[in-house]
């Protein structure tokens, strides 16, 4: 086990330096290494691949319950339209063209709705990294990009969750489905509200106890809690990373659990992505590379037109939109972990694997020069569009403008911060922590 972790950091290192040299995406960079230390290049494995599935399995919980402590409710509240129009009109666009993608390349149904599930949700870190790397993250698109990736990571947990259940009847039954989709619904109200209750108080009570180590500790605790809550009601362990992420993102020690958990879920995220490059078999994807381009000229074509239309439909300039729409122009995490869903679940077609990280690697290494193309198509747009059109591209910026100064300053708490105040400090909530942490002192005064 030892040696394996060895392999795998070394490798990992060196060809991640490469790529860095290169500025392209370390990202990138593991799954090449994946590919070097796998069975499909020299023939034979250089690490036990049980020991690499399970290291990655791991990491993907651990990148869920990151991505939920970066889901700040208010700042998805204060995007509103934007992130809402925006995120379904991507999904459910990209879904559709995936969905018949796989119809026309003869896939099943099932098959065919992993496809589009895969295909339908852009990556939260290459994005911002690509963004950051422009020199951009400080441009007024940045908000809204950030809303609507928050949006589709929740649709994704969720869609999970749906497409397992799919994948275990073989079928699509919109009855069961429907009721799938309430009894989801419900579970998270629960889990939300009840952790919402009591967590955030409980760490604000017990603040001044928490050192760095007992912080962590206690934050992976509660993360494995719930992905084994999650587990025994029948949803996937992904979810319940995620809604113990999302729950402590509305704690005050958020931030401080987010940058403890930073280099762990760096080390097993960089795992995972070795993992998925192991199963990629270079013969295989020189054999589908037509496949491999179709895939990445959907994917692209697909996220400019549905991310421009969906940014400029949820109130967004036309130059916000397009440069929106242009940064999304890649799949990434999610892509893999529902076909590593798909494929543990034994209903993924081969091939289709391959096909997605390919794709994955084409359009992730693609981003930076397509997002650097969106400023010269928007003045080419601008200057070719219909003076309707043009018309109404100015008033939406002049609105966008006079809208920024009128925005007052933030004197009040918002409607959200006062639901949460008002939650915090229930007569229920304050008695079950100090009741909690009563027994607590009461067992440390007497013990056995």
């Amino acid at each position: 086990m030892v040696q394996d972790l060895y392999i795998l950091m070394i490798t990992a290192a060196v060809v991640s330096i490469v790529f860095k040299f290169l500025k392209q995406p370390v990202v990138l960079g593991y799954i090449v290494a994946g590919v070097l230390v796998g069975p499909n290049l020299f023939g034979e494995t250089l690490v036990n691949e049980e020991n690499v599935k399970a290291w990655g399995d791991i990491g993907v919980l651990f990148v869920l319950f990151c991505i939920g402590l970066e889901f700040r409710l208010k700042n998805l509240i204060s995007s509103g339209k934007v992130a809402a129009v925006g995120a379904m009109t991507i999904i459910l666009g990209m879904m559709l063209l995936g969905y018949l993608v796989g119809k026309d390349a003869k896939l099943d149904m099932v098959n065919s709705l992993f496809l589009a599930g895969m295909l339908c949700m852009s990556s939260t870190t290459i994005v911002m990294k690509v963004i950051d790397e422009a020199g951009m993250s400080k441009e007024r698109f940045v908000k809204g990009a950030t809303s609507i990736l928050i949006v589709e990571d929740v649709v994704a947990v969720v869609l999970m969750v749906l497409l397992s259940s799919i994948a275990i009847r073989h079928q699509f039954e919109g009855g069961e489905l429907a009721g799938k989709v309430v009894d989801l619904a419900i579970t998270l109200a629960a889990w939300f509200i009840c952790g919402i209750l009591i967590i955030p108080t409980l760490i604000r009570k017990v603040k001044k106890h928490l050192n760095d180590e007992t912080l962590i500790i206690l934050a992976l605790g509660l993360c494995l809690g719930m992905v084994l809550t999650a587990e025994e009601a029948g949803f996937s362990s992904a979810l319940g990373a995620f809604v113990m992420g999302s729950i402590l993102a509305e704690t005050v020690e958020a931030h401080r659990i987010e940058k403890l958990m930073t280099p762990l879920k760096n080390v097993f995220a960089a795992i995972f992505f070795i993992s998925v490059g192991m199963l990629i078999n270079p013969p295989t994807l020189a054999e589908y590379w037509v496949s491999i381009l179709y895939v990445s000229l959907v994917i692209i074509v697909g996220m400019i037109l549905f991310g421009t239309l969906g940014c400029w439909w949820g109130g967004q300039t036309m130059r916000d939109s397009m440069l929106t729409s242009f940064s999304f122009v890649q799949i990434g995490e999610f892509s893999f972990i529902i076909a590593a869903l798909g494929t543990s679940l034994g209903v993924l077609n081969p091939i289709i694997y391959p096909i997605i990280v390919a794709s994955s690697v084409v359009t992730t290494f693609l981003t930076p020069y397509i997002m650097k193309a969106a400023l010269p198509c928007y003045s080419f747009l601008y200057n070719h569009a219909p003076a309707g059109l043009r018309a109404k591209i100015d008033q939406r910026e002049q609105q966008m403008a006079e809208a920024e100064k009128a925005t007052p300053s933030s004197g009040k708490n918002s409607l959200a911060e006062r639901v949460r105040h008002a939650v915090r400090n229930t007569f229920i909530t304050k008695r079950l922590v100090n009741l909690f942490i009563k027994n607590m002192s009461a067992h440390d005064e007497n013990p056995e």
